[in-house]
This record gives structure tokens, sequence and C-alpha cells, in this order.
């Protein structure tokens, strides 16, 4: 067949090949070590549940997410309308920026620090104060309070990523108490359910006292379901209440409902999980000793490597299958895996002593 155009006989464009169907990643690869990502597929129960959801896969999901507003509200022990949820942590990040600023508005960043909020931060057209940590990998909360003045925004990271710290309680209220009011502070606890039950903080507390906090949560990392995108605000009510007024309609699936109840339902297994990361971090972060490689007290899933004189890239660079997280700084930070994971980057650090 030709088509006619007005310079002349054009042959029609060969017809596509039929499209493949698209490759899913794999549950677990243990090399897979640059997103922070669960070593573990979801819980036996977890998974029973998402099959069994996909029947009600021709119907949408509410309107709003109230069940899932309630179910993490209920957990947590909180009213409702202090929760919001969102696409993943960054979802709800998005809509924290939609909300509460403006284009040209300031936000405060310490750096390096989790690429989402640099993205987030374009796509709103924020102007980005950057803030570098300290040399232990802390937030420097100081310089962090003087660029503060004017912002809109602020952010800490709490383990931060990509280092681990996590600062103290009476650091942060410190911090706090000396930025303005009217200055919004997202405090980032994506990697909560890993600090050990000593370096926690009362986050609910911290916002009766501060209601310009909004915690930010995710189901992705201990939990497992970063495939689902579900993530959560905790926040005083003028605040949440703003943010629910531009809740997405029909956003959260009906899948991600049912992952959280079930997971909720599982948490003595889901606490046995955490405890076997935390085991291997602790492994990982001692074998690296042995070898003379220091990393950073860190308090999540991962482990930080600083940069410095030893090229990272050259030891790291994929080529026997280890995915890393290079960092702007030169740094690079080491997903925990299992003890095959554990292995591999021994083995990738050995390979480059040679």
């Amino acid at each position: 067949m030709t088509i006619v155009a007005e310079s002349g006989p054009v042959s029609a464009p060969p017809r596509p090949a039929a499209r493949a169907l698209c490759p899913l990643p794999t549950a677990v690869d243990p090399m897979a070590l640059a997103l922070n990502e669960n070593p573990f597929p979801p819980l036996p129960a977890v998974r029973t549940a998402m099959i069994e959801s996909v029947q009600a896969a021709n119907r949408y999901p509410e309107f709003l997410p109230e069940t899932l507003r309630h179910l993490i509200a209920d957990h947590l022990g909180v009213p409702d309308e202090q929760i919001v949820v969102g696409a993943g942590a960054t979802g709800v990040l998005v809509q924290v920026m939609h909300a509460f600023t403006s284009p040209g508005d300031r936000v405060v960043l310490p750096v390096p620090t989790f690429e989402g909020y640099p993205i987030a931060s374009a796509m709103t057209r924020l102007d980005v104060v950057k803030v570098p940590l300290l040399a232990d990998g802390h937030h420097d909360l100081d310089a962090m309070a003087e660029a503060a003045s004017g912002a809109r925004l602020v952010v800490v990271c709490r383990p931060h990523n990509p280092t681990g710290t996590v600062e103290s309680l009476g650091a942060l209220e410190g911090f706090l108490s000396r930025l303005p009011s009217d200055t919004i502070v997202i405090l980032d606890e994506a990697y909560v359910e890993f600090v050990a039950p000593q370096w926690r903080i009362d986050a609910l507390a911290l916002l009766e006292r501060f209601p310009n906090v909004l915690v930010l949560r995710t189901f992705s990392k201990a939990y497992g379901l970063a495939g689902l995108r579900i993530g959560y605000a905790i926040g005083s009510w003028p605040l949440t209440a703003e943010l629910w007024s531009m809740q997405l309609p029909f956003g959260i699936a009906n899948i991600g409902l049912v992952a959280v109840d079930a997971s909720y339902r599982a948490e003595n297994q889901l606490r046995q999980r955490i405890r076997m990361i935390t085991a291997e971090r602790r492994n990982l972060r001692t074998r690296l000793r042995a070898m003379g490689v220091a990393s950073i007290d860190g308090h999540a899933n991962f482990v930080y490597l600083p940069g410095g004189d030893r090229p990272w890239h050259e030891v790291f660079d994929g080529a026997d299958g280890v995915r890393v997280k290079h960092c702007a700084d030169g740094g690079v930070r080491i997903t925990v895996g299992g003890r095959s994971s554990t292995g591999a980057v021994l083995a990738a650090l050995r390979r480059a002593e040679r």
C-alpha cells in the first residue's frame, strides 16, 4: 500500500513487530544494592492478600483513600485527620511542595541527600539552598538554621540518606526552636523502622510542640512494598487539612490498601526481617573495618563509605554485577542485602586491591 502526499507517493511505514512482554525485575537480586530496597519479597500473608486483590482489579479504589488513612492512623494512635497518603514518600513530598510553596520560594536541603528532593524542587520551581553535611555525615543544623531565614521549606532526614546518621532529640529540638513558625520542616523518616530503640524519638510528641513539622514515612523500605508506591505524612491538622484537600482522586490502588493491612497484621514477622537486615548491616561494617575500609555508623538499611582518596567508581564499576549508589560527594551508598550480597561487595574490594 502507498500513501499519496502532495509531494508524490510515499511508501507506508513498515508495521512494527509484535511487542514483547515487559520484563519484570527478579524478586531477589543480590547484586542490586543501589536503591535501598528490601532484599526480601513481601511476607507470605501479604503476597496472598495482594494476589486475592487482583480479582477486583476491574473496580476503582476508593475515591479518596479514607480506609488506608484510617488504617495508618489507627496503627499509629493518631486521629485520621493527621494522616495524608500518596504515591510513596516522594509523592507526598510533591503534594507538600504544591500545597505550600510558590515558584521562587526557597527550600533548604542538606547535601548530599535523597535525590528526590532536588528533583521535586525543580519540578515545583523552588530555589534550592544547599547546606553541606558535616565531616561525620551529620546535618550541619547551625548552618541550616541560618540558611532557613526566609525559606518556605527545610528538610531533615532521620536517618539521613545517604549517610544513615541520626540527630539527637536535643539537637533536633534546638534546631526547630530557631526556625520561624511559618517555615515548614519535613522530617523524613523513611528508614525509621531500622533505628534501634535507644536511638528512636517520639515524632508524634515532636509534632505537638512544633506544628510546622511534617513527618514523612513510606512502606517502600522496611515493609518491602517499593513497587506499590505507598507513602504517608503525619502532621498537625492545619497542614494535613490543606494536603487532604488536594488528595488525588482514585490515587491509591486497592492492592496497596490490602498490602498495608496484611503487613500490619504480620508485624511480628516484619520485625524479624528487620532484625535480619540490621544484623547483616553490622556484619558488613565489621568485615569492612577488618579490611581497613571506613564507613559511617549508620542506622538504616545501607552502609555509606565516604569519599576521599579512594576512587569508589573504580571499585564498584558494575562490571562484576554489583550495583551501588555513587553520590555526588564521591561517597558510595551500599544497600544491605543478604550474606551473598555482602560477599559480593567484599570481593569487589579485594579485586580492587590487587
